[in-house]
């Protein structure tokens, strides 16, 4: 089932972009709450319209965030955490918050929602998706360190 999000949705998308999923999800949680909509044709041409006028006014954004993220890459972002004694395993895992904070301390500050990570349970490096804009994604790396 395709949608078009009203709003920003946590791990599915950003506002006004066309999304698929079950339709369990989109009938019962994400139209009812006023999150979505039905992708039908008429409205998928206004959305386009929407979008068209909107990138005019995006482009200043846009052109920040592509600027961040040439900047982002570069960055030496170490995550401290707690590891048994001896070993490489960590008490837990490394969460997109403790990501986003250490992002905060270099100067960058970053929703947390748009931050995708996978299960990191050892020492190591590691890369991040960060999603500063619709049309702007990209690849950060970092470093997971023994306190």
């Amino acid at each position: 089932m395709d949608i078009i999000l009203l709003e920003n949705v946590e791990k599915l998308g950003f506002k006004n972009e066309i999304v698929k999923v079950k339709a369990g999800y989109g009938r019962n949680f994400l139209i009812p709450s006023g999150k979505a909509i039905l992708a039908t044709e008429s409205a998928t041409k206004v959305l386009a319209e929407n979008l068209r006028q909107q990138e005019q006014k995006d482009s200043k954004i846009i052109a920040q965030m592509n600027k961040t993220a040439e900047a982002l890459p570069s960055l030496d972002i170490n995550i401290k955490a707690k590891v048994a004694e001896g070993g490489t395993k960590l008490f837990g895992s490394i969460t997109t918050a403790q990501f986003t904070d250490a992002l905060a301390e270099l100067g960058h500050d970053i929703d947390k929602r748009f931050v995708k990570l996978t299960t990191i349970k050892e020492l190591g490096k590691y890369e991040a998706e960060v999603r500063l804009h619709r049309s702007v994604k990209v690849t950060v790396p970092f470093n997971v360190v023994a306190e």
